[in-house]
């Protein structure tokens, strides 16, 4: 599904841009925050490092193994992607040190952090202009 876009879909999800992942919170209610976001086409998989126990990562983890239901968004003025599917935590070391080298690639190197986790999500759905 992903790889199959067009060139301009690719190029904008190279692009630096702060993107937004919005998590379910267990009334139902939108938890929306700014994430950087790698995007894998070919295996249509996006990836958000991030610190276990924050709040979306719990939210991920309390949809259990099937995974949650996000969204990932990303606007550059009129020209927006927004990428839908259901996320799970990753924690093993090859897992996070993919994401670190795949986030670093886009953006800059993280910080360290010792309790870092993936947020993987597998795309379901693609929204935008690009």
């Amino acid at each position: 599904m992903l790889k199959d876009r067009e060139d301009g879909f690719h190029a904008f999800w190279r692009e630096r841009h702060l993107c937004t992942l919005t998590t379910v919170r267990a009334d139902g209610t939108p938890h929306v925050v700014p994430v950087g976001v790698t995007l894998d086409a070919d295996a249509g998989v996006a990836r958000v490092i991030t610190s276990d126990g924050s709040r979306k990562v719990r939210h991920v983890r309390a949809a259990g193994p099937a995974g949650a239901p996000v969204a990932i968004c990303q606007v550059d003025g009129p020209r927006w992607s927004t990428l839908e599917g259901r996320a799970v935590i990753r924690d093993d070391p090859a897992s996070v040190a993919d994401a670190v080298r795949r986030y670093a690639e886009r953006y800059r190197r993280p910080r360290e952090n010792p309790v870092r986790v993936v947020i993987e999500v597998r795309v379901t759905r693609v929204l935008g202009n690009v």
